[in-house]
């Protein structure tokens, strides 16, 4: 089983109809692959509103990943050790390297330089492909 972890750029390319990003969810779902999104990157693309339908019918097929007080530690804690300020990676990336020691685990991204760097300082083996 894999695990498909979602952050901005492919939520948003879900949102415009962008039917490569259509393609990997439709077979995430076919294969019951888990597909995580941390909450957080929801409240970066959420705007709501008949707009966001495409938005709001991709969610249905995700498993959303809750920024508890144990993964806002975990966050943290990863931009301090990366020298970044930006939460929602972080927390893209934690949700991944914790997925990656139970699934096999990609990250669909548009910030592939970003992601790459934050999950290489975590334990796990993560797969990182650009939206």
């Amino acid at each position: 089983m894999t695990a498909l972890v979602l952050d901005a750029g492919a939520l948003i390319a879900l949102d415009r109809n962008d039917r490569a990003m259509w393609a990997r969810l439709r077979a995430a779902a076919d294969a019951r692959d888990i597909v995580a999104v941390p909450t957080g990157v929801i409240a970066q693309t959420w705007r709501g509103g008949r707009r966001q339908a495409l938005l709001a019918r991709a969610l249905m097929h995700c498993e959303e990943l809750v920024l508890d007080s144990a993964m806002a530690r975990a966050c943290g804690r990863l931009c301090a050790r990366s020298r970044t300020g930006d939460v929602i990676d972080a927390s893209v990336a934690v949700a991944a390297a914790q997925l990656s020691h139970h699934h096999r685990t990609v990250v669909a991204t548009s910030d592939p330089d970003d992601i790459k760097a934050l999950t290489a300082t975590l334990s796990g083996q993560v797969v990182v492909v650009t939206v």
